[in-house]
């Protein structure tokens, strides 16, 4: 019974790779296959840990973050549901060079990356899965790398509520961010400090484009922020 249904878990959640395996593979998985369950701010996995597992976010939020100079956190990328995580430092053959951690309650799976090492070995159906995966998130590294050292910090702000929105979605009055994030962590995403996150939501509050309510975000004119983030 326990494995049946953690096969319908892997198999629906885990659906993008568990198309490409064979049946014995399936098995290897499914025998191998850890859940995880995270509370709030917990970390994942720490900056100079050696990779041990593939990590797939079931369900919540979870971020990679990196310290910074002075003790200032930068937010490297978000991840949702179900995306895969924690793999690159093992294929590099180095110590994790970021942090992972829940940003609510989640539930994670885990798998060995000894276990996939073997697995693409046989498959090259899944060697290219990691491929493009490796390959789309660089692409996404460089162009946010750049966004955040040459536009305005209204430009940057804008740029995190709007990956707030395309990572999380809205709520069901289709304006309010399915995501309840403190200021400092809007700063973090920013690249910005917390009074300077303050200030840039306040204008965008006294410009019409959104609704502050404590953590919770309503964005009134996405049209707007998209102009902001885009232009900087």
């Amino acid at each position: 019974m326990i494995k049946k249904a953690l096969e319908k878990v892997i198999s629906e959640d885990m659906s993008d790779i568990w198309s490409i395996l064979d049946g014995d593979e399936k098995r290897r998985i499914i025998d191998h296959f850890e859940i995880h369950h995270f509370k709030k701010n917990q970390i994942i996995y720490a900056e100079k840990e050696d990779p041990e597992y593939l990590w797939c976010l079931l369900s919540g939020k979870a971020k990679l973050f990196k310290d910074g100079v002075g003790g200032r956190v930068q937010i490297l990328r978000l991840i949702r549901p179900v995306q895969y995580f924690g793999y690159r430092a093992y294929f590099a053959n180095e110590p994790y060079v970021s942090s992972a951690s829940a940003i609510e309650p989640s539930t994670l799976g885990a798998l060995p990356m000894s276990l996939v090492a073997d697995l693409i070995q046989h498959n090259i159906d899944l060697a290219w899965f990691f491929i493009h995966e490796l390959s789309r998130n660089l692409g996404g590294s460089d162009t946010r790398i750049v966004n955040l050292t040459q536009k305005h910090i209204r430009g940057r702000l804008a740029e995190a509520l709007m990956v707030l929105k395309d990572n999380y979605g809205y709520e069901d009055d289709n304006s309010t961010l399915r995501i309840y994030m403190g200021r400092e962590d809007l700063a973090n995403l920013s690249n910005m400090t917390t009074s300077n996150a303050i200030r840039t939501l306040t204008c965008f509050v006294n410009e019409k484009i959104i609704i502050v309510d404590g953590r919770r975000i309503k964005i009134i004119n996405e049209p707007m922020l998209r102009k902001i983030s885009k232009f900087g």
